[in-house]
């Protein structure tokens, strides 16, 4: 029994206190494998073709939206969106009910971005959103 956790002692020792014994050599891997990350994540952001318009156009007409504001928050490489959407089928439906109404139209396009923000209204909402800013 102590022979055992004089064994274990030691590697304790051998890894916790004198860890320079035993070098491991993963930055030259690491900063490949970050390399790479970065190429696929550069070549994902260029080749989603997700547009702030596309996005607009098929918001507007799958829901029959009378008002869509479609704004790329991304910096302009097409990840990440958020949109104000005004549509008489958001009546009487909660929040949640809504976004998912609106997230089965763009299933697709939400696949292909990293984030997606919908602010979802209905006509008299929004009317009253309105002039509560003028």
């Amino acid at each position: 029994m102590f022979a055992r956790r004089a064994g274990l002692l030691s590697r304790g020792y051998r890894y916790l206190v004198a860890p320079n014994q035993h070098p491991q050599t993963f930055s030259s891997l690491s900063s490949r494998a970050f390399a790479a990350v970065n190429a696929a994540m550069a070549d994902t952001a260029n080749t989603s073709g997700v547009t702030a318009d596309g996005l607009k156009q098929k918001l507007a007409a799958g829901l029959g939206a009378p008002h869509v504001e479609v704004e790329d928050i991304s910096g302009g490489c097409g990840q990440s969106f958020q949109a104000i959407i005004v549509s008489p089928q958001f009546d009487k439906k909660t929040m949640l009910a809504r976004h998912r109404l609106v997230n089965s139209v763009l299933k697709e396009e939400i696949a292909a971005i990293h984030a997606w923000t919908p602010k979802c209204y209905t006509p008299e909402q929004w009317q009253k959103a309105q002039e509560e800013r003028a």
